[in-house]
């Protein structure tokens, strides 16, 4: 395949996709045959079929791919990211549960993780989004605290050298975030749009945006519900990070730590040594696998 060039998708809209080659330049391709499995941040192998059109030929191998399933499909959002960015916020107010299942999928990947606190300028709401955070910093994840409308300087810092990916729900101020960070995001966007003939940008599954030379963003749309249908119990468990020393240690060998006798889990959890809260998310994602 040697009239093939190398290039990575930027942007997705059902088989059309926007690829960015390595000189910065970039333009308009499809996928052949009907079904499609490339996604924004994906190096494929292209082939040019005219000035500002090629086709994917292949994708190569992904370092990650940051997906979910349920029970009738499995959705890929990005392909080759080092770090996910989970926004949520002081208000309205955020799924527990959504938190929970994005960092299973993150720790499945091996990808770094960030949660960001957005709108921390609604002082009595960030108060309560902080306590409801406080279990998530315990077990050691990054948290910061910002509002996206005021300061993002304490972001900046953390995206270096990084594929990150951005997800959270919708009204998470999201969108504001990405304009802070970069202001001709929208310009981008616009362009993009415009490119793969998808009206309303926010059609677009997910785009990619170069903060530097080794470090870029990843934005997807918002999302209310994160399936791990793809993930057995087993890794679910494992994506609980502040289980692992208790992992193996129930009197049962195939504890799903519900009711059985002779459970760690539910011991440490009543002696305050796992957030109980946490272990009732556990309980309710697993079982809903």
């Amino acid at each position: 395949m040697n009239d093939t060039i190398t290039a990575q998708v930027i942007a997705a809209f059902g088989r059309q996709y926007l690829v960015r080659l390595t000189d910065g330049s970039s333009f308009h391709c499809l996928t052949r045959g009907k079904k499609s499995e490339v996604v924004c941040g994906d190096v494929v192998a292209v082939k040019r079929t005219g000035d500002e059109q090629g086709v994917i030929e292949t994708v190569t191998q992904r370092r990650s791919l940051l997906h979910r399933s349920d029970a009738f499909r499995e959705k890929s959002i990005a392909a080759n990211v080092t770090q996910i960015i989970i926004v949520v916020a002081a208000e309205p107010a955020f799924s527990d549960e959504l938190l929970a299942r994005c960092l299973v999928a993150a720790h499945d990947q091996t990808l770094d993780v960030l949660i960001v606190l957005n709108k921390c300028d609604l002082y009595a709401a960030t108060i309560a989004a902080r306590r409801q955070l406080a279990p998530y910093s315990a077990i050691g994840y990054r948290l910061v605290e910002l509002s996206a409308k005021q300061d993002v300087s304490s972001l900046r810092p953390l995206l270096k050298n990084h594929t990150s990916v951005l997800v959270g729900q919708s009204g998470m101020g999201k969108s504001t975030l990405i304009n802070a960070l970069l202001p001709n995001a929208q310009a981008a966007t616009r362009e993009i749009s415009t490119t793969l003939d998808s009206g309303k940008h926010t059609t677009t599954h997910a785009r990619m945006y170069n903060l530097d030379e080794t470090s870029s963003l990843i934005d997807c749309p918002g999302v209310q519900a994160f399936g791990l249908r793809h993930l057995s119990f087993g890794g679910i468990e494992e994506g609980f990070i502040e289980f692992i020393k208790y992992r193996g240690k129930c009197r049962f060998y195939d504890c799903h730590h519900l009711h059985e006798p002779g459970c760690v889990l539910r011991n440490a959890a009543a002696a305050g040594e796992i957030d109980p809260r946490r272990l009732a998310l556990f309980q309710k994602i697993s079982q809903d696998h």
